[in-house]
């Protein structure tokens, strides 16, 4: 009832306690959403780069794993919508969508949200709509494709505790959806774990109804975080950093850098950076393989754990290594 009334305040949408199905953890939505929906031999979109079990949970079940992108403009990345609408064929059964992405950090305009509410009433396609980071922004609203009309009959929401309120290791979240679709999800819900734990269930009320003071906190201190990480990071040579204002990840592209140090070679580059500086981060590769003609790099910096001096200190002395060349 709590994730009922708050995502249906924050999304316009009307949501009962019957739309939700408690989960342990917001990466189980992923698996029972492709298991409610998919046939073996499905096609199921999904974005790469992108949280690499989106791809493995498709193929686990039986499923064809398609990938559509996100590319660099001149203010950041911006979803590839030319390049997902061409991926859809009959076979294409379900989208999976992350709007304020992992890892690039982008979000979908409002026109960009109505060109893809129009493919998926097009194609017939159900869509999860992964908004693990949806309160996880530094200024203006988050929009939902599951706020415009028609989408909240075709969208699962996957909704987690993790980001928002700091509860990574509480493992509690939720999917939000249709009520025929999460009836299915309840039914896997009992046969795979029972149930989440009471406890931790009911301190997500507290987290949904109580004070929210401490959330707002989380987000200032993130923001500062931002700030000095991606400053450094912009001003490394070879190194270009947008600043998005969603997620805690900073997803820069470092393909002068790399290739400043004589390397072709992701997991040469980022062994280099960790012996020398003792700097440790993802590179794009963590996020599926690239893509047939990317010719850029990028690495993800997450800066959600980590205090500023901290950021000041590994960032600074990745700096010094990549100036030194």
């Amino acid at each position: 009832e709590a994730l009922a009334e708050d995502v249906s305040r924050t999304h316009g949408v009307n949501y009962a306690a019957a739309n939700v199905a408690v989960q342990p953890g917001g990466k189980p939505v992923i698996g029972k959403f492709l298991l409610a929906l998919m046939n073996r031999g499905d096609e199921v979109l999904y974005p790469n780069p992108g949280f690499p079990i989106y791809e493995s949970l498709i193929r686990f079940f039986g499923g064809q794993a398609v990938p559509y992108t996100y590319v660099e403009g001149p203010n950041g990345f911006v979803l590839d919508l030319e390049g997902l609408a061409s991926a859809i064929t009959q076979k294409t059964r379900l989208l999976i969508l992350n709007d304020l992405h992992n890892p690039t950090g982008a979000e979908c305009s409002a026109a960009e949200l109505e060109q893809i509410a129009e493919l998926v009433r097009q194609h017939n396609l159900y869509v999860l709509c992964d908004e693990a980071y949806f309160d996880v922004r530094y200024s203006g609203s988050s929009r939902s494709l599951v706020s415009l009309p028609g989408m909240a009959e075709r969208c699962v929401i996957l909704y987690t505790f993790s980001k928002k309120y700091a509860m990574t290791g509480w493992r509690l979240g939720a999917a939000i959806g249709p009520r025929e679709v999460i009836d299915v999800i309840v039914r896997l819900n009992v046969n795979i774990e029972s149930c989440s734990t009471h406890f931790i269930q009911w301190a997500g009320v507290e987290a949904l109804r109580g004070d929210q003071s401490g959330a707002r906190q989380i987000i200032e201190v993130l923001r500062k975080r931002r700030d000095v990480a991606a400053a450094i990071l912009d001003s490394t040579p070879g190194v270009r950093c947008s600043v998005p204002n969603t997620t805690f990840y900073l997803y820069p592209n470092v393909t002068e850098a790399l290739h400043g140090l004589g390397s072709t070679d992701y997991e040469d580059f980022r062994r280099a950076i960790l012996k020398q500086t003792g700097v440790s981060m993802c590179t794009r590769l963590h996020f599926g393989p690239a893509l047939e003609g990317e010719q850029q790099y990028y690495l993800r910096f997450a800066y959600s754990g980590l205090h500023t001096q901290e950021i000041e200190e590994g960032l600074g002395r990745l700096k010094e290594f990549l100036e030194r060349g």
